[in-house]
């Protein structure tokens, strides 16, 4: 039974954590996409369409692969968690197939005239298909973090006669209180991505020396976005998600700050290893009572530590949790100093001479991806054992018909599927980058790069 549960849960956390490194970057870059437009449209600056197209491009291979690597997601609410989808499905199904009737098509569709229809568009038209694109994203975003946030935090629903769950209230749904600093957290979260990316091809090009007009473009307004929005990610939408986590969640909380006892003014952790033998961290590097000030306004306020829980409604992977917490703030971190140190020298007129800082920005564009991923496993690991917090234990979810012998072949197959898929990605996206801006000469079919 455990085996079964174990590779359940690993099919499913490692086929989400692939599927999920291609919509944050369509997220992010759909964002920074309208923005390229509405500066070409405000401004009449062509030099912004062209980024804008050129950054289409790997937008819409990042749609194909992650719809791709996102269909068998839904086959596993069947095939691997049918208990949970028989108790829940009344809820989480009003969320799930608004994703995919209502976004998904309404992204899918403006993709296609985004791409295809500039020539027979106005530029406001084209404009406003790239931000139905936008918002096509953002919104399936919503959808799907909906059915997220009723997991972690349920609510308007009523139990029926049969055991199971229905929804009652489909507005209380869609604007669960826990929702607002999710969404907020998790999408501010893909324009820092976006950003990175977009400054990383930047750099390489002014490292290359070719497409320099693109390259300085990409660089200037990437690093100003992805500044703001490493900020924002901090406070306030961070510290809003952290204290609804300490609110409604106070074992994952406390597994996530490696906090054993529960104590006044309790201490902010940097750095320790927590001990799981003798409920201690080792080698701990603490800010004295910050933890209580930060959460509770207050720097003696008391900060409820895992012994304040029974020991089957902790977290199972604690170490885990606390890990992956500490990895996604601490690399929140670093983003803000560089791209703030990368603002300051654009302010200087010297970010695009200085090596150091394009050699940096090109090569951190992987840390956003760890950072969401870290992120995602603090709130889904630190939710265990619940599959829906306080109400439906994963143990109850699973398929009992379905052998954990099944889960691991399958569990082999998606992995080699997906590292063919991951490979295919890397050459055509190479291919485009490679390939670099181009644009069509006005009175024929003529193309050249731009330079």
């Amino acid at each position: 039974m455990e085996s079964m549960i174990f590779l359940d849960r690993l099919q499913f956390g490692f086929t989400i954590l692939y599927h999920y490194l291609f919509p944050q970057l369509t997220m992010g870059l759909a964002f920074i996409i309208v923005f390229f437009k509405s500066i070409a449209l405000w401004k009449g600056k062509e030099e912004y369409n062209r980024a804008a197209r050129f950054w289409a491009k790997i937008f819409a291979i990042n749609f194909a692969v992650g719809v791709v690597t996102g269909i068998p997601m839904e086959f596993q609410f069947g095939t691997n968690w049918a208990a949970f989808s028989k108790y829940a499905g009344g809820v989480i199904g009003q969320t799930l197939a608004m994703e995919g009737v209502f976004a998904f098509f309404l992204e899918s569709s403006f993709l296609g005239l985004f791409l295809f229809g500039e020539k027979r568009l106005s530029p406001k038209m084209h404009w406003f298909v790239a931000f139905m694109v936008f918002a096509g994203s953002w919104l399936s975003g919503y959808f799907i973090l909906a059915t997220n946030a009723w997991m972690q935090h349920p609510v308007a629903y009523a139990m029926a006669g049969d055991g199971t769950v229905h929804l009652n209230s489909f507005w209380g749904l869609l604007f669960n209180p826990w929702l607002l600093w999710q969404y907020l957290h998790n999408m501010i979260a893909t324009v820092v991505t976006g950003s990175f990316v977009v400054a990383a091809v930047g750099a390489y090009y002014m490292l290359s020396k070719k497409h320099l007009e693109q390259a300085k473009l990409f660089l200037r307004n990437s690093v100003i976005i992805g500044a703001v929005a490493s900020v924002l990610i901090i406070f306030p939408t961070g510290d809003g998600e952290s204290s609804q986590v300490f609110e409604h969640q106070p074992a994952k909380a406390a597994a996530m700050e490696g906090i054993f006892k529960t104590q006044k003014g309790a201490p902010l952790v940097f750095i320790g290893q927590p001990d799981m033998k003798n409920k201690t961290l080792d080698n701990p590097l603490v800010l004295p009572k910050f933890l209580s000030f930060l959460t509770y306004r207050h720097f003696d306020a008391e900060v409820k530590g895992m012994d304040a829980f029974p020991e089957n409604d902790l977290p199972d992977l604690i170490p885990l949790v606390y890990y992956s917490y500490h990895i996604m703030v601490g690399l929140g971190t670093i983003f803000v100093t560089i791209l703030l140190i990368a603002v300051f020298l654009l302010w200087k007129k010297r970010l695009f001479n200085v090596r150091w800082m394009l050699w940096i920005l090109m090569l951190t564009f992987p840390f956003p991806y760890i950072a969401t991923s870290a992120g995602w496993i603090t709130a889904e690991v630190g939710r265990q054992p619940w599959l829906i917090y306080g109400l439906f234990r994963t143990a109850e979810g699973i398929s009992p018909q379905v052998s954990s012998g099944n889960t691991l072949f399958t569990l082999i197959g998606f992995t080699g599927m997906y590292f063919v898929i991951g490979v295919l990605f890397i050459i055509l996206i190479l291919k485009v980058i490679n390939k670099g801006p181009i644009v069509a000469l006005e009175g024929n079919n003529e193309k050249k790069e731009i330079n």
